[in-house]
């Protein structure tokens, strides 16, 4: 079954600092019949004006990923770490664990980052709270699918408290890409930026394909160039 979310249908916040759009329900957008996907229960694509930022504020037994698309997101956290702020190829992975604090700023005075925010729900429940961040190179993800976070930290990729992969790539237009999948797991699809075929439809920037019970081959093509991001997850 592959079923198509609409970017257009997902949930607006708009204040004078921070515009927003939720795949699934969070804060003011709830909808009690979108409260996630298997254990991918958050994705926030945010667009963060220059010289603001998220506030220091608190999670529990969440793991977050921070995918920066343009700009550069600072953040510092109660466990003391304070990362080098995350630009686009860079991924940051955080286990909120039994609880964390934490914020995020955006110090450019000129450049608004665009980014967008994953929570993962965990499989184990109050852990330590840990930070982890690492650069990817560029080649990694150009045409392929690279493995940036998994449950194993297999292929060099950070670990999360989930049996979960994330994987993402950048393709040239006209470049096809294909993976396989197996009925007893769930897959979803974001594209992040461009135009990606799939079947006989066009699936633009912000849309996500979610996809169960499927056997064979996800297969899609670049319409123009684009970046996507591929989550492989337990029923």
């Amino acid at each position: 079954m592959f079923n198509v979310k609409h970017r257009n249908d997902r949930g607006y916040t708009e204040m004078d600092w921070l515009k927003s759009r939720h795949s699934f329900s969070f804060g003011h957008y709830y909808n009690p019949e979108n409260m996630g996907f298997g254990p991918l229960r958050v994705i926030n694509e945010d667009w963060v004006e220059p010289g603001t930022g998220f506030d220091t504020h608190g999670h529990k037994n969440m793991e977050i990923i921070t995918y920066v698309l343009s700009g550069a997101l600072s953040h510092k956290d109660s466990t003391g770490k304070e990362g080098v702020a995350i630009t686009p190829g860079e991924v940051q992975m955080m286990t909120a664990g039994k609880g964390i604090l934490h914020s995020e700023y955006n110090g450019s005075d000129t450049d608004t980052v665009h980014l967008l925010q994953i929570w993962i729900m965990p499989d184990e429940m109050n852990t330590p709270p840990g930070y982890k961040q690492k650069p990817f190179a560029p080649e990694e993800m150009h045409n392929r699918l690279r493995l940036l976070v998994s449950k194993d930290g297999a292929e060099g990729s950070l670990v999360m408290k989930q049996d979960a992969r994330l994987y993402a790539s950048r393709l040239d237009a006209g470049t096809a890409l294909k993976f396989p999948l197996v009925s007893d797991r769930k897959y979803w699809l974001q594209i992040a930026r461009g135009t990606v075929a799939f079947q006989d439809q066009n699936l633009d920037a912000g849309d996500g394909l979610a996809i169960e019970k499927e056997q064979g081959m996800l297969d899609i093509k670049a319409s123009t160039s684009a970046e996507v991001l591929l989550f492989d997850l337990p029923l």
